[in-house]
């Protein structure tokens, strides 16, 4: 992550078609962004991060020799603080499920505009979940109900015991995020300030490990702690 406002991002564009790397490349340093490296496949990312230390990382899900995601786990691990945006052809591909879980900041489709290239590039590197909540839940619920379809009558996960370190209000604030709900929404509905939910949210991260919402999401399907269709009105959170 940059540490300066006025540092722009140093990117790492892995796609294993030539076109789409240089479209991306022009796209992003016309804008201020500085492409530092390009790979054209999942192996030359893992090195060219491990080289480069980038801020943001492009990364096509299907790439020869490793995949995406493979490539994205492998990132993470060497490069805590890199941040990992997926590619992808195709809208709602059941692959970014995965990808969030393995902790990408979010994704993009590849007819992405130029604006919201450039943008994408600069909102993760601050930090931030390139997807809204609301939008990642979504995402979540349609491949766990496609999950759901392919393996009918699967008993719903057991909450994760790591779970066990949160406070009752901790749980409470990672339920409601995993149903979609903002900062400002997530104040509303427990008649808190803003900034104590904040306060609640950091400690979430801090105490199991992840790196953003988009993650937090993931989690509270994995767990249990959300089932698909659960919307912030219709469970009892005292359950």
């Amino acid at each position: 992550m940059t540490t300066s406002a006025d540092s722009a991002p140093r990117v790492v564009i892995a796609d294993d078609q030539e076109l789409v790397r240089t479209g991306f490349r022009l796209i992003l340093t016309a804008r201020g962004i500085n492409v530092v490296g390009e790979a054209a496949d999942g192996a030359e990312a893992v090195k060219a991060v491990r080289r480069l230390r980038p801020d943001v990382v492009l990364m096509d899900i299907r790439m020869p020799n490793m995949d995406g995601l493979e490539a994205a786990r492998r990132v993470l691990a060497q490069a805590p603080d890199c941040r990992v945006i997926m590619l992808t052809t195709f809208d709602l591909d059941s692959y970014v499920f995965a990808a969030l879980a393995a902790g990408a900041s979010g994704f993009l489709l590849k007819d992405v505009t130029p604006a919201h290239l450039a943008a994408a590039v600069r909102l993760v590197d601050t930090g931030d979940a390139l997807l809204a909540p609301s939008i990642t839940r979504r995402l979540v619920e349609r491949y766990a109900a496609s999950a759901a379809r392919t393996a009918p009558g699967s008993p719903p996960p057991a909450v994760h015991r790591d779970l066990a370190v949160l406070t009752p209000r901790e749980r409470e604030v990672l339920t409601l995020m995993g149903r979609g709900l903002s900062n400002a929404e997530l104040a509303q509905e427990l008649t808190l300030s803003e900034a104590t939910v904040k306060t609640h949210v950091a400690r979430i991260f801090a105490k199991l490990s992840l790196r953003d919402r988009a993650q937090a999401v993931v989690l509270a399907y994995e767990t249990g702690l959300v089932a698909p269709g659960e919307s912030a009105l219709s469970a009892d959170l005292d359950s």
